[in-house]
């Protein structure tokens, strides 16, 4: 199913691709399970299900912690399992379990043949982020990478899209950004770029997809792609 919340028309020649990372480009979300397990293993206590990790993946490692812990009763405590987790996290990605999600490489592929950039905008720091698409072999194919270490207004602000777009020397009026939260959006909106909602990732259990105001809702990659060239 493809749902176009209103006419939609993608002319590339002068445009670019962007993605946001986890819950887009890379299914991430059994590397976040791992490290959460094996946390709440040593503090002796249930881990969240795999549903409720896949819905929080997308509001940061925060959120994932929230899940299994309450930060108001572990006080400064919290701080500590956070960064606990995030180091943990940083050494899982040496031998990450993540994914590119179906039809996603045949996608790059299509962009990279017609000479059409792609790249990646999101929230994760570059210590994650980078090494991630080194780990995933796309380090080098990714024609530009913005974490929030390169910008001062981090998404939903439309700073880093715009950041990207110009480190491209692309348009952002013809670009296209593609992300599974409604913050992707709402930036890719003020950049006035076309925006795409992944409803395949990691949606928020609240606003609904179709609140968001994308340009287009798209279930599968393959989606992606037929929308980019309906002809093919």
């Amino acid at each position: 199913m493809t749902h176009s919340c209103s006419p939609v028309s993608f002319q590339l020649t002068s445009g670019c691709v962007l993605f946001d990372l986890d819950g887009t480009l890379l299914d991430t979300a059994a590397d976040f399970g791992k490290v959460l397990l094996s946390l709440c293993h040593d503090e002796g206590i249930e881990a969240p299900d795999s549903a409720a990790v896949h819905a929080t993946v997308s509001s940061g490692a925060r959120a994932l912690l929230k899940l299994a812990f309450d930060e108001d009763a572990l006080g400064t405590r919290f701080e500590y399992l956070l960064q606990l987790m995030l180091n943990r996290y940083e050494q899982q990605i040496e031998n990450t379990l993540s994914a590119l999600y179906p039809g996603m490489e045949s996608l790059l592929q299509a962009l990279e043949m017609q000479a059409i950039p792609w790249g990646v905008v999101t929230n994760k720091p570059v210590r994650f982020s980078l090494p991630l698409m080194r780990a995933m072999n796309l380090g080098s194919r990714c024609s530009v990478l913005i974490c929030p270490d390169d910008v001062t207004n981090a998404k939903p602000h439309p700073e880093p899209l715009l950041l990207a777009c110009d480190r491209l020397s692309r348009i952002p009026d013809v670009s296209v950004y593609v992300g599974d939260h409604p913050r992707d959006i709402i930036a890719g909106k003020a950049a006035g770029m076309k925006t795409i909602a992944a409803a395949y990732g990691y949606l928020p259990e609240y606003p609904p997809v179709s609140d968001w105001g994308a340009d287009l809702i798209v279930y599968s990659v393959e989606q992606i792609s037929h929308t980019l060239w309906p002809t093919a």
